[in-house]
């Protein structure tokens, strides 16, 4: 991939897969518009960034247009996968439908811009396929496959979806729709990093529902998968970002207590219903003639080295 000169825009760049977009991005010599609500970590490589503090949402479209970007990936988003609370209702409408509607907006007054990479979700998929089957079963989901969306949070992912599918006819540029699962990564929220984080605090781990099964993906790889989307003229629409094979919750675990034999492990019922979801990731494949290649077992290695030296850096040795 060859990025050198390109002037590209990344919006929620302090974010787990943001941060290593763009230092795949500035590695590659890219000239680079950064937006988040957050101030970028010391482990971003700034060279050739500029990064503003600001909500998406309240952004004059002008402040995009005069840089004028090539490549737009959109990462700005609000997550809560679980159980959206009463709270998530207004933070999903504006940091989800009114930021995404504002990138779009200052995006069609951007007249150089060729593609723009949207981070969608699996959640736009119809629950039914993937959800309450039988124990075992994994449902290997495709970008023809129905949607309904299962949450807010997928409902705002698949409207972004159609705001960019109607606008990119009349803007003249391509949208990609990145339709990306379950993401964990170094420095993150992710429920790996939360395991790893509560062991070396000497904490033990709730675990909700050991039969279910989910496909687990690296942020570097997502970030790879997104610039090689990017730069793949054939592609538009929806494609599965994901690392096309489920792993049960069970296994992910003993995949942790591999690194950290300490682990405390709390088991709870849970009466929510089964989950089975995998990617086919036939269509990514076919266009970029890559995959991801970071396993959850890898992964996890890099989690636990920057956990433990985060700690390090970060908790006052204790004096005797």
């Amino acid at each position: 991939m060859n990025w050198l000169g390109r002037r590209v825009a990344v919006t929620g760049s302090a974010g787990v897969i943001g941060r290593r977009l763009l230092n795949l991005l500035s590695s590659q010599g890219a000239v680079i518009w950064s937006l988040d609500l957050n101030h970028l970590p010391v482990e971003v490589n700034a060279n050739g960034i500029k990064h503003y503090e600001m909500d998406l949402g309240l952004m004059p479209p002008e402040k995009l247009a005069e840089f004028d970007p090539e490549v737009i990936f959109h990462l700005a988003a609000s997550f809560e996968r679980s159980t959206e609370t009463a709270d998530f209702w207004d933070e999903n409408y504006r940091n989800n439908l009114i930021a995404s509607h504002s990138l779009i907006e200052a995006a069609t007054k951007c007249h150089k811009l060729k593609v723009l990479v949207f981070a969608s979700s699996y959640l736009v998929y119809t629950p039914g396929l993937y959800l309450g089957n039988r124990e075992g079963y994994i449902c290997k989901l495709k970008e023809t496959d129905t949607v309904g969306p299962r949450n807010l949070c997928g409902s705002a992912k698949y409207y972004t979806e159609g705001e960019l599918e109607f606008i990119s006819r009349i803007g003249g540029f391509r949208s990609i729709f990145a339709r990306i699962y379950r993401v964990f990564g170094r420095g993150s929220r992710d429920v790996i990093s939360r395991w790893v984080r509560a062991t070396l605090a000497d904490e033990s781990i709730e675990v909700y529902g050991e039969e279910n099964h989910f496909d687990y993906i690296f942020a570097d790889d997502v970030a790879e998968g997104l610039c090689r989307l990017a730069i793949s003229d054939d592609c538009k629409g929806p494609v599965n970002l994901s690392f096309g094979k489920a792993r049960g919750i069970a296994d992910v675990v003993r995949a942790v207590t591999k690194f950290m034999p300490n682990l405390k492990v709390k088991s709870t019922d849970t009466e929510a219903p089964l989950e089975g979801s995998e990617a086919d990731i036939s269509k990514l494949i076919h266009l970029t003639g890559w995959r991801p290649r970071i396993s959850v077992e890898e992964g996890i290695r890099m989690v636990v080295e920057y956990e433990i030296k985060r700690r390090l850096l970060t908790v006052p040795p204790t004096i005797i």
